[in-house]
């Protein structure tokens, strides 16, 4: 999926993640975690990565194996250092507006990681219970 970054578009995450529970039958704590997870990527890549441009696009990509689901999210922003992301659940960012997103992707993916100078990430959610596909 492609769009343009504006903030409404965040809300074709819902839609997007839907249809791959429908297709996929997945449990509802698995779904829940994805669209948590995939609504901040996408914000962070509309908001910190293309910075609200409307002539720059951020892409989902997802890709189904045996063992988990794959999540690529790009932006077309300048990218950023993961690392240097300041702990949230520090006394003196607990006050703050924002900065939890990449902590709550981390929380419920399984596995994340950030590419091509932070425009890129991937998470992999593993499959829970009765997931069939």
């Amino acid at each position: 999926m492609k769009f343009e970054s504006t903030l409404e578009n965040i809300s074709k995450v819902e839609e997007y993640t839907l249809a791959l529970r429908q297709t996929l039958h997945l449990p509802e704590d698995l779904y829940a975690d994805i669209l948590i997870s995939l609504t901040e990527a996408v914000n962070n890549a509309i908001i910190h990565g293309n910075t609200c441009n409307q002539t720059k696009y951020v892409v989902i990509n997802h890709i189904i194996t045996n063992d988990c689901i794959k999540f690529i999210v790009q932006d077309e922003g300048c990218g950023f250092a993961p690392e240097k992301i300041p702990d949230p659940t520090c006394n003196e960012n607990i006050d703050k507006l924002g900065g939890r997103g990449v902590m709550i992707m981390r929380h419920l993916a399984q596995r994340v990681v950030f590419s091509k100078k932070g425009t890129c990430v991937e998470m992999q959610f593993n499959r829970k219970g009765m997931w069939q596909h």
